[in-house]
């Protein structure tokens, strides 16, 4: 299946390339969510009526996203309390709905969909790194410090 890119997409390409995809992917994810059309001859002309608006819109995010990296550059590092036994082992876990918070608490602005624990939860006590994916271009790294109450 052929689409035409409305926004960038991570390996896929850029706003306006042409893309094979799985049929699967462009129908349930890339078209529903106004990231993609088909690559039919009306909708390429129809992008390009629209191309520099969309262009602007990206660049519009991309700047977003810069403003907020740089709120999370000032942050740098996040401290969370949280109830663990005697060898350093969490009771529970802090997973992204923790950190969402603490960041929020810390003056930053994330969702917990841009938080990337390829991990899963932390699980320990100790100092950990965090990637927060802000945009397709931007990724920040914080440091998490998660301690014992």
């Amino acid at each position: 299946m052929e689409v035409i890119l409305l926004e960038k997409i991570g390996k896929l390409g850029d706003i306006g390339d042409k893309a094979n995809v799985k049929a699967g992917f462009g129908r349930n994810f890339l078209i529903p969510q106004g990231k993609a059309v088909f690559a039919t001859e009306k909708n390429i002309a129809e992008f390009e009526l629209r191309r520099a608006e969309l262009e602007a819109q990206a660049a519009d995010k991309l700047s977003q996203a810069k403003a907020r990296a740089t709120k999370l550059q000032e942050i740098g590092s996040i401290t969370i309390s949280a109830i663990a036994g005697d060898e350093g082992k969490l009771f529970g876990s802090v997973g992204a709905r923790e950190l969402e918070d603490a960041i929020s608490a810390a003056g930053g602005d994330v969702t917990k969909n841009e938080i990337s624990l390829p991990e899963g939860a932390f699980r320990q006590i100790g100092e950990f790194s965090v990637d927060i994916q802000l945009h397709s271009d931007i990724t920040e790294t914080l440091s998490l410090v998660i301690k014992a109450e």
